[in-house]
């Protein structure tokens, strides 16, 4: 799939081009496939038409026997006649049946690799979005476009796809075989077809609107659900049950109705569509026939146009299924290919980062930032940071002490000023180089769905088990994960939810100590554990950080006094700076703070 990466470039297309084109323009290296599924679909169609044509040459044999059309290929026996059409009408079944093996294949072949492909590339460009993107949209919506709106499009290819061809098909062949045939008739059988398509591509336009708010209410409704999943645990705390059952089935109420509305309007196109077919199957019915009495046109003729009729106008009424399929899957295609088509707003910067020429000197220059539509967090602000020092950020919440991490990181970008490490701004370096450099412990630790050693690996996939356990007892977190039922290779649950907040921070100071970054954030590391798990972090933190640039976000000062340097934040700019001890000489708001931890007041 990398090299697919690489060599798919992804058009950036506006809106409002049509969906089919922007799907053809992104599958452009599935043309041969394409072709190949069409050519086996109109073949299947081709050796589907000819029974009929068999039918009519062998009421002409029974009519005329000596006079036939086969007789005046040489052969005069009506046995041999009959054993010639035998022969066709094996050799034609056996490649019909052959071809619909083959397109079926083809075409779900196709829709397997496109969806497969589509859903990586749709989520490959999601994950190098900005931070910003997700905080705009819900999980539920985000996974609607990657899992419902891509099957959507699968499922037209498995078989709308073939259908379209295969009706096209059967319009261009019986339609010439008519005017070949008996074009007196003709013309009155192939009355109703323009307006078929009329109407069914009124039908189309009445529709897209109709299933785009489908989509939208089916992303609406998985957003919910994907939410309340995630929120169980409150939900079943507060006793919220009926009231969140009440807002899903407000939810999928709105689903309903919006499929209500395209339901009405696409159930009526076959009703329609008969009455025009049926105007079309008496006039050959009626005309073709006296004009077989009059002997305008043979039998065996007649014979063929009433079972080509049947052939051609029947399946018309599948257009509404068809379109049906195709207006959704068209619906999905706009959803899918907007999220390719969002722009990366935070792009990689073309310098390279070798991992050990990292020394760590950070510095923020008249650093300004503000979240959309909002005041700014940060105001021109300046810090220097020395490479291999320790320094602390504290100060109130909402004070920017966070925001700075997320620039540092690139989550966010800085509105004014530079950040620069090694003396190189970090605009400049590579995403994935800067990243790996830097190893964040947040309060908010996040464990995937899988074993500890899995979780403690994440992010050093190459990692021995040697070297797991290493980082857990440098973690502190060695012993309690041998407590567990099956050790290193315990499931965690979703997010981690069969450990503690204690021992999920401990896993995440493992994961950091065995990516061993040149720089180390810690983001309210132990806010959230008990005074014990604390003092455990607190030792396996002082012997990460020796020699090591350490960023230490705190609301517990007791973890941060012997930083080398301490930073109090307030409103978006640093107000106070210097050691533990000189801090509180200045009597200042970290005095204020430490006394109140400290309970001196």
């Amino acid at each position: 799939m990398s090299t697919l990466f690489k060599s798919r470039s992804v058009s950036r297309r506006s809106p409002s081009v049509h969906p089919l084109k922007r799907l053809l323009d992104y599958g452009h290296q599935y043309r041969q496939q394409i072709w190949l599924a069409t050519t086996c679909s109109i073949l299947n169609k081709l050796f589907d038409l000819a029974p009929p044509g068999l039918i009519g040459i062998a009421v002409d044999v029974v009519v005329k026997q000596q006079d036939s059309i086969i007789a005046q290929w040489g052969v005069k026996d009506v046995f041999g006649q009959f054993l010639i059409l035998s022969f066709l009408t094996v050799i034609i079944w056996i490649l019909e049946s052959v071809f619909e093996y083959a397109f079926a294949l083809a075409w779900r072949n196709l829709a397997q690799n496109i969806q497969h492909d589509l859903r990586l590339d749709a989520y490959k460009h999601l994950q190098e979005l900005e931070l910003a993107y997700f905080e705009e949209r819900s999980t539920g919506g985000l996974m609607s476009i990657l899992s419902d709106d891509i099957n959507q499009l699968e499922r037209f290819l498995d078989v709308g796809a073939n259908d379209i061809l295969q009706v096209l098909t059967t319009v261009v062949i019986i339609g010439g075989a008519f005017f070949i045939l008996a074009p007196s008739v003709a013309w009155m059988s192939m009355l109703p077809i323009p307006f078929i398509l009329w109407g069914s591509f009124a039908y189309q336009d009445l529709l897209a609107p109709r299933y785009a708010d489908v989509r939208e209410k089916v992303g609406l409704l998985n957003s919910r659900l994907s939410n309340n999943l995630s929120g169980i645990t409150t939900i079943k705390s507060f006793t919220t049950e009926d009231y969140e059952i009440s807002r899903l089935a407000k939810e999928s109420q709105a689903y309903r109705q919006s499929n209500r509305k395209a339901i009405r309007l696409s159930a009526a196109f076959v009703p329609v569509i008969r009455m025009l077919i049926l105007v079309g199957f008496t006039a050959l019915l009626l005309y073709g026939g006296m004009a077989a009495v009059h002997g305008i046109i043979s039998v065996g003729t007649y014979s063929v146009l009433v079972f080509l009729i049947q052939r051609l106008l029947w399946p018309l009424t599948r257009l509404g299924e068809t379109f049906d399929q195709y207006q959704r899957a068209m619906a999905s295609t706009n959803r899918v290919m907007d999220l390719l088509d969002t722009p990366i707003a935070i792009p990689t910067g073309n310098v390279s980062l070798p991992l050990d020429a990292v020394r760590g000197e950070l510095e923020f220059e008249n650093i300004t930032f503000a979240y959309k539509d909002r005041s700014p967090v940060v105001k021109n602000l300046s810090l220097h940071i020395p490479a291999g020092k320790t320094i602390a950020i504290v100060g109130s919440t909402g004070s920017g002490k966070s925001t700075l991490v997320k620039l540092l990181l690139r989550l966010y970008e800085v509105s004014l000023g530079t950040i620069t490490l090694d003396g190189i701004d970090i605009q400049r370096l590579n995403l994935r180089d800067l990243r790996r450099c830097i190893g964040l412990v947040s309060q908010d630790v996040f464990l995937f769905h899988g074993t500890v050693a899995e979780n403690i690996a994440y992010g050093s996939l190459d990692a021995t088990e040697q070297e797991i356990i290493r980082a857990a007892k440098i973690a502190e977190a060695h012993e309690f994960i041998m407590r567990l039922p099956e050790g290193y290779e315990t499931i965690v649950g979703e997010r981690g939810q069969k450990l503690s907040g204690g021992q999920r921070q401990r896993i995440a100071i493992a994961r950091a100590v065995l990516k061993n970054p040149p720089i180390l954030i810690l983001d309210e590391a132990t806010s959230a554990v008990d005074n014990e798990t604390e003092a455990a972090i607190q030792r396996s933190l002082e012997r990460i950080t020796v020699n090591r640039t350490t960023i230490a976000i705190a609301h517990r000062l007791s973890t941060i006094r012997n930083a080398d340097r301490i930073y109090v934040m307030e409103h978006g700019k640093l107000v106070e700076s210097g050691t533990h001890e000189a801090l509180l000489e200045e009597n200042g708001i970290y005095a204020s703070l430490w006394r109140v931890q400290s309970g001196l007041r």
